[in-house]
């Protein structure tokens, strides 16, 4: 399986940016999707989470700002982000939780898109 991203830029602060992930594979459903951040000298965070059935969780710093969103046809995730601060700046990474079909039942691993860098100018 590979994750793909893409959406990633430079914008000014109070603007706008779509981040974008999809998903490749031979894979029988995801369970979640998720978006990552990582700003210069800080730990990796969870920005947003989507599961099955559309049920999102978001960092407190990005809701009401932020909205993720799954498109289980295309397999993909997207990560609309608005009202953009500088804090906001960092690479941002999907994530998965990908199931398989195994014999027997499932087996489930997860996966992690390469990054694309975000960049809010103040």
């Amino acid at each position: 399986v590979q994750l793909q991203a893409s959406g990633g830029g430079l914008v000014q602060a109070g603007g706008s940016l779509r981040l974008h992930c999809t998903a490749n594979g031979n894979i029988l459903n995801i369970a979640s999707w998720a978006w990552y951040r990582q700003a210069p000298g800080q730990q990796r965070e969870l920005v947003a989470r989507v599961r099955t059935g559309a049920d999102t969780n978001y960092a407190d710093s990005v809701k009401g700002r932020f909205t993720i969103s799954r498109d289980d046809a295309k397999r993909a995730v997207i990560l609309q982000m608005n009202s953009l601060y500088s804090e906001d700046t960092g690479v941002y990474y999907c994530h998965a939780d990908v199931i398989f079909r195994d014999t027997p039942g499932v087996r489930r691993s997860e996966y992690w898109g390469p990054g694309t860098q975000v960049t809010v100018s103040s």
